[in-house]
């Protein structure tokens, strides 16, 4: 028990001369000051975008478009793609504060089947020969 009571006076004493506060005479130097951030304020409080992209590669049968318009904190916009079955997936949506993120996702018909696309040979493979 008493080596105990010895074990927390000793450390009571390492702590308080951790702490500084048995060395009354010795002087700190003042913490230093924290950074101060600074803060962008060049920004648009009416942000404004338009755009649009459509994509139609007849060798891949790659085909996608999209478009967007941002008016304030409003986005509105669209995009679609064709998928592997030849259906065209698109999707309209909105984003605002008041109702966030919403999608509506319409498939369309049938397009023209995809050609097939030859599928590169593995490394050190021979090179396929087409007719």
């Amino acid at each position: 028990m008493a080596f105990i009571k010895f074990a927390i006076v000793c450390c009571v004493l390492v702590s308080a001369v951790n702490c500084g506060v048995l060395l009354q005479g010795q002087r700190f130097a003042a913490p230093l000051a924290a950074p101060v951030a600074t803060i962008n304020t060049d920004y648009d409080p009416h942000p404004q975008y338009t755009f649009a992209y459509n994509v139609q590669d007849a060798l891949t049968g790659d085909s996608k478009s999209q478009q967007e318009t941002r008016e304030g904190d409003v986005v509105k916009g669209s995009y679609s793609v064709a998928e592997p079955d030849g259906t065209i997936r698109t999707v309209i949506y909105t984003a605002d504060p008041i109702n966030g993120f919403n999608a509506v996702v319409q498939r369309g018909p049938l397009i023209a089947p995809r050609p097939a696309v030859p599928v590169a040979a593995p490394f050190g493979a021979p090179a396929p020969i087409f007719g």
